[in-house]
């Protein structure tokens, strides 16, 4: 037994020789991992395998280790921690760093089968892994579950879609199932995001359910608050939760010390989630709710914890008369204890406003001065004060006061005949006993109220009454507003212009409703939708000025003279201008908006071409737009763009300089294809344009090095005879050198 101690000890010393050399250097990790797998599986004794679980946590985890090299490690590791987990029995501290490898592992390894479709075995592996860790979720030790969140956490993150930073460099791009091919054969992504939403509502039902565990309600907001930082499309649904989570619920009598720790420690965590969503989402549209709620967290947490702290001091002297001897016999009558009217008033000469106010009779409280509270900490203690305040001692004390004020005033001599007015007017009867006094009645009047009163009484005597004269009134009518100056005008079309575009925006946003739209028969614009929108600015825009834009139109009153407004100012240009700028801030959503309007161009030149009479031939719309379209989205075109096919597949006309603009893709070796891929297209489906198209690419052909390979074979079936020539490009200069 003590050799076995000492080998044991041994052995631990030299793998801990080797983690100080990893963590010096991270590329040690290359060459330790693959050493130590086979000393430290399950035949291998506790210590060394608590050593090997808690080194390759430790190892993937490592931040100085490049992700590259990680991934090439996780698959060497798959089948040690397999073992680890379906071993039965496993040590918890075993299981516990088996579970947080396997959360840094899991990434990895779906970066790798999304690259490599076949590896079915690896994918296998990390399926069994998962499933093990998914079931000791619900019974596993507290620690055990604790790790087994983080691994939701990161499969919940893995498995949902993330933003795509560069889509011609993937490598660079965050692990995410935005990744993934929709037709992979092993990890299809509708699969994964079944699988995803359940494992959410999994991790958010340890929030919903009663569970008293506060080391797992920690663990799961703190996993919950990576996910609401990393992916936006899952963070409402989080923060929804998270605002129907009450911390409080966890308090059950007695109430301890320990669970007061532990219940603003969790009410913190949810306070700061909260808060730090809110700073980095201030537009979102729970902002509102998330100030509401944490506000509510704390009243509630001051009514719960701060209660005593908050309770008014026991008073000095028995407040209902008995004496501290006989305190159990508050249902006693009192019938000698001295009431507030017997109080002995200092003389007038002395008295002020600290002792009209004041109700404790010590002299330290008497001499205290206010003025050295600030007002804002009078603020916060004035409110709760008044919250827990007794009102029948309250009122007592309103009472209290409002009698000596009175004394007060009847014992000040009367010096004019409205102040022996007021005095008399709230003196006692003559056959009333001071000690009967009842401070119950109104607050007395002031003389300013005194003297108010008597300016409004009536005089004593009335005139005779006599009719209001009768005014007739005639009808009112507004006058008109000035006319709007030639400036105005055009300011309020601009406005008018910017809020129709700020609608479509918000449409963007608004997700498109599933029912199945009619087919051609249907009315143009007849809902309140974005394609709605789009039809009416579109026609606004070709069709609402049409034939005016050489016309000239005369102004009213000024005889002969007119003005060509329209040179100056076209509220259609400036439609076209907006949707330009509409479509090229993001083409490739709204492509269809400018397929569209450029169809309602085509056909507005067409009539306006057929009807044109004397005027002279209208200006073309069409030719012009088509072309900036173009010279707007070609420059951020990459290879595997669709958007230019369909865009020249669906816009209504195609002349030499639409390809012109196309064969300039050609100068890019990278888009080369693009180009010779969109005229072949246009050659299959567009038989009146077969001929440019053609053309064009026997264009490319001849002065184009890169385009010959695309490009001969399609012209090997439509032009077979200019394969024979020499062609114009850099290549055929060389050769003819």
């Amino acid at each position: 037994m003590a050799s076995t101690s000492n080998g044991t000890a041994d052995t631990l010393a030299q793998l801990n020789s080797a983690r100080d050399l990893a963590l010096k250097d991270a590329s040690y990790y290359l060459q330790i991992v693959p050493a130590v797998l086979a000393l430290v599986g399950p035949p291998a004794g506790l210590d060394i395998r608590r050593w090997g679980a808690e080194f390759l946590a430790e190892a993937f985890a490592s931040p100085s280790l490049a992700a590259e090299r990680k991934q090439e490690l996780s698959l060497t590791v798959l089948d040690l921690l397999k073992e680890y987990l379906d071993t039965p029995g496993e040590d918890v501290v075993v299981v516990k760093s088996v579970v947080q490898a396997a959360a840094s592992i899991y990434p990895l390894v779906f970066r790798h089968i999304i690259y490599n479709p076949t590896n079915t075995a690896t994918w296998q592996k990390m399926t069994a892994i998962k499933s093990s860790i998914l079931r000791r979720m619900d019974s596993a030790p507290p620690g055990v579950r604790i790790c087994c969140i983080k691994f939701v956490q990161r499969v919940v993150q893995t498995q949902t879609p993330g933003l795509i930073a560069d889509p011609r460099r993937p490598e660079h791009n965050e692990i995410s199932l935005a990744l993934v091919p929709r037709d992979h054969p092993i990890i299809p992504p509708s699969n994964l995001e079944a699988e995803t939403s359940g494992l959410l509502d999994r991790l958010l039902g340890i929030l919903q359910e009663d569970i008293s565990d506060p080391l797992l309600i920690t663990a799961t907001l703190n996993s919950l608050g990576s996910l609401t930082r990393s992916r936006a499309s899952i963070a409402t649904k989080i923060i929804s939760t998270v605002l129907n989570f009450n911390p409080f619920r966890l308090v059950k009598p007695p109430v301890t010390t320990k669970m007061k720790v532990v219940v603003r420690s969790i009410e913190r965590t949810t306070r700061a989630l909260l808060q730090n969503f809110a700073k980095k989402n201030q537009n979102h549209a729970l902002v509102g709710r998330i100030g509401q709620h944490i506000e509510h967290l704390h009243h509630a947490r001051v009514a719960m914890f701060d209660d005593n702290n908050r309770k008014r001091p026991a008073p000095v002297e028995p407040t209902d008369g008995l004496d501290q001897a006989k305190r159990q016999r508050l249902g006693a009558e009192v019938t000698d204890a001295p009431s507030q009217a017997q109080e002995v008033l200092p003389p007038p000469g002395s008295r002020t406003y600290a002792w009209l106010f004041n109700r404790n009779p010590q002299e330290a409280s008497a001499n205290f001065d206010v003025k050295a509270i600030t007002p804002e900490i009078v603020a916060n203690i004035v409110l709760p004060l008044l919250i827990y305040a007794d009102k029948a001692k309250f009122d007592h004390a309103i009472n209290a006061t409002q009698a000596r004020l009175l004394a007060h005033r009847r014992d000040l001599p009367a010096r004019t005949a409205l102040d022996a007015a007021v005095t008399a007017t709230h003196k006692p009867p003559a056959d009333e006993d001071e000690e009967e006094y009842e401070p119950d009645f109104p607050p007395a009047e002031t003389t300013e109220q005194i003297l108010n009163r008597l300016d409004n009484a009536p005089p004593d005597e009335l005139p005779p009454e006599r009719p209001p004269p009768e005014v007739a009134l005639g009808p009112f009518k507004f006058p008109q507003p000035p006319p709007l100056t030639e400036a105005e005008t055009i300011d309020c079309s601009k406005d008018v212009v910017n809020r129709v575009f700020g609608v479509m925006a918000e449409l963007d946003e608004t997700p498109a409703s599933k029912a199945q739209r009619p087919g051609f028969n249907r009315l143009a614009a007849s809902g309140y939708d974005r394609d709605a929108w789009v039809t009416v600015i579109t026609r606004i825009a070709t069709r609402g000025a049409a034939g005016l834009e050489n016309g000239i139109v005369k102004a009213e009153g000024e005889g002969e003279r007119s003005i060509a407004r329209y040179k100056s100012f076209s509220i259609s240009n400036t439609i076209r201008d907006a949707l330009y700028l509409y479509v090229i801030e993001d083409f490739r959503r709204r492509i269809d908006v400018a397929i569209s309007w450029l169809n309602e161009e085509w056909y507005n030149d067409r009539i306006m071409a057929k009807h044109a009479g004397d005027a002279g031939p209208p200006v073309k719309h069409y030719d012009k737009w088509v072309l900036k379209v173009l010279d707007g989205i070609v420059p951020y075109l990459d290879a595997k763009d669709k958007v230019l096919i369909r865009f020249l597949s669906e816009i209504p006309g195609i002349g030499v300089e639409v390809l012109d603009r196309v064969k300039k893709l050609a100068r890019d070796p990278e888009r080369v294809s693009l180009a010779v891929n969109a005229i072949h297209y246009l050659v299959l489906v567009r038989p009146p344009v077969r001929e440019l198209c053609v053309d064009a690419l026997e264009d490319l052909w001849r002065n184009y090095d890169d385009a010959r390979g695309p490009t001969a074979k399609v012209l090997n079936k439509w032009r077979p005879h200019v394969l024979q020539e020499v062609p114009n490009g850099i290549g055929a200069q060389v050769k003819s050198e």
